[in-house]
């Protein structure tokens, strides 16, 4: 296991597809929403959680049809598949790969692109515990999609379509969680609920994904 988490980590940083890419498009994103909504501080520092959840959202969402498809050209994935080690932790090792070089460059960077957008000083310390509880399950959730699709031709439309209503929980308490946090409300209500989506997602979804996998190397 350790050594299938340093090929992933190795692969990842020498292709630079999830870490930078993902970092990049966060940036663009946050950069592009004042220029859009005009220079008005005050809508910035309301609208800063929901769009920085979004943007983290769809930066995890660019890299997740390269997690199996580079296995599945060089046979890595079969291999996988016929190993002593059960395809539910393989998976599992692929989605906290994706997260250390994808969601957690994101969760660090947060706070910073944060400044853009005005975010009220509260809101910082929740928005980088929002973003560490939940960009877990869009890695193992996004996972699952990749197992859904690998081997499709262009499936990276079709992965999108059937990972985006799945995160929708995930986004919906991890910007409230944030927005609470940035508003001085209370915010551990949604919290809450967002470290037990994780933990929910985290325990089932390997299954789902080992399953749809297998049927889709038959």
């Amino acid at each position: 296991m350790k050594a299938l988490l340093r090929r992933d980590l190795m692969l990842a940083f020498r292709a630079g597809g999830g870490f930078g890419l993902g970092l990049a498009f966060f940036l663009i994103v946050t950069v592009l929403v004042p220029f859009s909504v005009g220079p008005q501080s005050d809508l910035l520092a309301r609208i800063a959680p929901g769009v920085l959840w979004l943007g983290a959202l769809l930066a995890c969402l660019l890299s997740l049809d390269r997690l199996l498809a580079l296995d599945l050209e060089d046979g890595s994935l079969d291999l996988l598949a016929t190993s002593p080690l059960p395809l539910e932790a393989a998976l599992s090792i692929k989605a906290l790969a994706h997260w250390l070089t994808t969601g957690l460059p994101l969760v660090l960077a947060a706070p910073l692109l944060g400044v853009l957008l005005n975010l009220p000083g509260p809101g910082y310390s929740w928005l980088v515990i929002s973003l560490a509880l939940g960009t877990p399950a869009l890695s193992v959730i996004g996972t699952f999609g990749a197992a859904l699709t690998v081997g499709i031709k262009r499936g990276g439309l079709l992965l999108s379509l059937l990972v985006l209503p799945l995160y929708v929980p995930t986004l919906i308490f991890g910007a409230e969680t944030a927005r609470r946090g940035a508003s001085g409300m209370d915010p551990s209500t949604p919290a809450l609920m967002l470290a037990g989506i994780t933990l929910g997602v985290i325990s089932v979804m390997p299954f789902a994904s080992a399953a749809a996998l297998r049927i889709n190397l038959r």
